[in-house]
């Protein structure tokens, strides 16, 4: 199994295509941290892992806040010894709110989970995975990391800034054995949002009629197809691929 002896760490994990990473990991023989901040689902998944025979740890975070970042990553290091794959996974989505109407809440808090979220993670793991002889790490960007007209701007900042981030680590940081890539998906069958609140009517009018034509902007993937490419790039078969934006949209981004 390719991931055998390794540990992950995904956040996101309760739902959509953190749990479908999470269940590959397992199947590959990893042993995972799974990290979320809605507890109910998150505790169901481990506990089913578990009953199958796997090996899965539960934490409770808010990813957009330092110390949860810091204790997750210990609680990897203290539970299993070592992190070898940390997949960003957790994130928010805008209401499709234009920049005039962004309310400084909503950007805070999309830019916090998006964007800072990764940041800290990244920062409390690297210099532990570099210590041990490096590591993988996986961001879940998003088609609006590589245009401006498929989400609202908070969303469309902080993919764009993940994308930064992402390419600046696989930078700074490859010749000690850190790789670090990020999986740009277009729709997803996934229940991301912030609070089942109405979307900004205007942006949403504004976003749909932008995708009019496109076929490949309507399809909506399994996050199973999503996390099967975050689980290979995690993983030693791509050893070589560092610093890669890869789209996985069923060829939105080819329109």
């Amino acid at each position: 199994m390719r991931f055998s002896g390794k540990v992950a760490l995904v956040t996101g994990a309760g739902s959509g295509i953190g749990k479908s990473i999470v269940q590959q990991c397992i199947a590959d023989g990893a042993r995972v941290i799974a990290t979320d901040i809605v507890e109910g689902p998150l505790h169901a998944l481990v506990a089913e892992i578990r009953d199958q025979g796997g090996d899965a740890t539960a934490v409770v975070v808010n990813v957009a806040v330092a110390a949860d970042a810091e204790r997750m990553i210990d609680t990897a290091f203290s539970t299993y010894g070592r992190l070898d794959i940390l997949c960003n996974n957790a994130g928010i989505m805008d209401l499709m709110t234009p920049a005039a109407d962004v309310p400084l809440e909503l950007w805070d808090r999309v830019l916090g989970v998006n964007l800072t979220g990764p940041f800290l993670a990244c920062r409390a793991a690297i210099p532990r995975m570099i210590a041990q002889g490096g590591g993988s790490i996986v961001n879940t960007d998003s088609e609006a990391g590589l245009r401006g007209s498929a989400a609202g701007t908070a969303y469309t900042v902080s993919k764009h800034g993940l994308i930064g981030l992402t390419r600046s680590i696989a930078f700074h940081y490859g010749d000690q054995g850190i790789r670090c890539n990020a999986v740009c998906p277009g729709g997803v069958q996934t229940a991301i949002g912030i609070g089942g609140n109405t979307p900004n009517q205007a942006g949403l009018e504004r976003v749909m009629t932008s995708l009019h034509g496109i076929k490949a902007a309507g399809y909506t993937a399994t996050p199973d197809e999503i996390a099967s490419v975050i689980t290979f790039l995690a993983s030693d078969a791509a050893s070589n691929i560092n610093g890669a934006i890869l789209p996985v949209d069923h060829g939105w981004g080819a329109a």
